[in-house]
C-alpha cells in the first residue's frame, strides 16, 4: 500500500470525523454520569459508527452503480460536501449544529443518537469512506482503509476516555483553535477530491 495514500486516508477521516471537537461534547451528554457508564457509551457509539462506516464502504459504491453514479461524480460530490463542512469548522457553524443535535436528545442514553449517528458516522464521513474505499485495489487496500477508520475511532474513545481532563487542558479557545486549522487543511484536501474527479471525466490536466 502507498504510505502517502494511507496518511492522508487518515488525516481525511480524522478531519471529518472530529475527535477533537466531538470530545467536549461527549463530556457534556455524559455530564454527571459514573466513570463506567461514560466509558459503556463511549464503546457503543465507536462500535455502531465503525459498523455502519464498514457497510458503506463495503456496498456504498455498488450502490452508486446501480442507481447509475460513476465513482468520478462522487468524488466531485463529496470533495463539495467535505469543503462546505470545511467552512463550517473555520467559521464555527458545525461546532453550533452538533451542540443543538446534542440539545435535542439530552436526557437520554446518546450513544446511538447523537454521538454514532449523525456525529461520528455523518454524511462526511460516510462520503469519506466510499471515496477512500473506491481509491484502492484488493483486499489489502480495503482492509488498510478500514484499519485507518478503526485507528482513528480508537483515537475518539481513548479521548472520550480522557474527555474531562482534555477539555479543562485545551479550554474552549484551544479547541476552536485546532478545529480552524483542521478545517483549513480539510479545504485543500477536498479541493484535491474535486480535482481528481474532473481529472477522471479529462477536464482537469
Amino acid at each position: 500500500m502507498d504510505v502517502n495514500f494511507l496518511i492522508t486516508a487518515f488525516f481525511t477521516l480524522f478531519v471529518i470525523i472530529d475527535p477533537i471537537g466531538l470530545t467536549p461534547l461527549f463530556v457534556a451528554l455524559t455530564q454527571g454520569m459514573s466513570p463506567q457508564k461514560r466509558r459503556a457509551i463511549g464503546i457503543r457509539a465507536c462500535f455502531i459508527a465503525a459498523c455502519i462506516l464498514t457497510a458503506f464502504s463495503i456496498f456504498g459504491e455498488a450502490l452508486l452503480g446501480f442507481i447509475g453514479i460513476s465513482m468520478y461524480a462522487f468524488r466531485i460530490a463529496g470533495g463539495i460536501l467535505l469543503f462546505l463542512t470545511a467552512l463550517d469548522m473555520l467559521f464555527q457553524r458545525r461546532t453550533k449544529r452538533r451542540e443543538d443535535q446534542a440539545e435535542e436528545d439530552e436526557g437520554h442514553d446518546p450513544s446511538v443518537f447523537p454521538i454514532a449517528i449523525p456525529l461520528i458516522a455523518g454524511p462526511g464521513a460516510i462520503a469519506t469512506m466510499i471515496l477512500l474505499s473506491g481509491q484502492t485495489d484488493g483486499v489489502l487496500g480495503y482492509l488498510s482503509v478500514l484499519g485507518v477508520m478503526l485507528a482513528v475511532l480508537a483515537i475518539m474513545l481513548a479521548l472520550f476516555f480522557t474527555g474531562g481532563v482534555i477539555e479543562k487542558a485545551l479550554g474552549r479557545t484551544g479547541i476552536n483553535v485546532v478545529s480552524r486549522l483542521l478545517g483549513m487543511l480539510l479545504a485543500a484536501l477536498s479541493v484535491q477530491f474535486v480535482l481528481d474527479g474532473l481529472r477522471g471525466f479529462g477536464f482537469a490536466g
